[in-house]
């Protein structure tokens, strides 16, 4: 059986990493699975992952999605040259995806089918950063 492949892959392996990474099916899937988890638990906003208990201080600036006059929120959309961080005074790593898809809602008494779009901005923030206190803390927080 000269030049077969078992199938059973090492970490000095050559496809190794095709391994470690998450396809892209992969990764969709478990985009839309937590966004709709998040959405339905109510927690769509900003929010602290693990952090110290001191808030960190927001971006300046932001959007106004409901239109002037309306809350601001400190985020920018996510395009190359623009800030991903929402925090100011924050050292550390950041990670951002906006994530656009279709799928299909079924009601389970009738079988009929509506046509579903989605648009998702995901980021994590992880590191250090001054907080409203004026201290420095350690945090990492996520946005959906």
């Amino acid at each position: 059986m000269g030049g077969s492949h078992t199938g059973h892959r090492h970490i000095g392996h050559a496809h190794f990493w095709e391994r470690a990474m998450l396809s892209r099916r992969q990764f969709m899937g478990t985009a839309a699975g937590t966004t709709g988890a998040v959405l339905a638990s109510g927690l769509w906003m900003p929010g602290r992952a693990l952090a110290d208990n001191a808030a960190p201080r927001p971006i300046p600036g932001g959007i106004q999605p409901f239109g002037p006059g309306t809350e601001v929120f400190h985020v920018f959309p996510i395009a190359p040259g623009v800030e991903l961080s929402t925090i100011t005074d924050f050292h550390g790593a950041i990670g951002g995806a906006e994530v656009q898809g279709t799928g299909t809602a079924t009601k389970t008494d009738t079988g009929a089918t509506t046509p579903l779009l989605f648009d998702v901005d995901m980021r994590f923030i992880q590191g250090v950063y001054v907080g409203m206190d004026g201290e420095r803390h350690r945090g990492t927080f996520s946005f959906i």
